[in-house]
């Protein structure tokens, strides 16, 4: 039998189904610096809410509430927002390319994405050790987009 992601259409997911196939990176938790030309650049900065080790959001459930512009992630966002990175499962899914080995679903350990070098894991500081004017100091260029 083939797992859901494999057959399951994005907009189909239950709610238990689409939220495992977030990897645990954090690339999405990272402060991106847009430009006038409508390019994105990834920071080393992340969100305050974000735990750093774990690459988890400490507070999930009211995350859209307490950062104004934490992004609500769905099927047709998947599909249309170039700045999500290449690695994020879900553009990976909505590109239909198949989840990479790392990926907790295929492995089966949360491990693998910070083995992997995937994870923002020992990379970033938080927002709050990094004046937002020092930011643009603070482009990466490791986040494929």
């Amino acid at each position: 039998m083939k797992p859901f992601w494999e057959t399951t259409p994005l907009e189909e997911m239950n709610r238990e189904q689409w939220e495992s196939l977030c990897d645990g990176c954090a690339r999405c938790c990272l402060v991106k610096l847009a430009e006038e030309d409508g390019s994105i650049h990834y920071t080393a900065v992340f969100c305050h809410l974000l735990e750093s080790e774990s690459c988890r959001c400490t507070r999930y459930p009211e995350r859209h509430e307490l950062v104004p512009d934490c992004v609500v992630l769905t099927p047709e966002r998947a599909r249309s927002f170039s700045w999500l990175p290449r690695s994020c499962a879900y553009r990976t899914l909505a590109e239909g390319r198949d989840l990479a080995w790392w990926h907790p679903l295929i492995s089966g350990s949360e491990e693998t994405v910070h083995e992997a070098g995937i994870s923002v894991k020992g990379r970033v500081v938080s927002e709050r050790d990094v004046h937002e004017e020092d930011q643009e100091a603070m482009i990466i260029h490791w986040v494929e987009q």
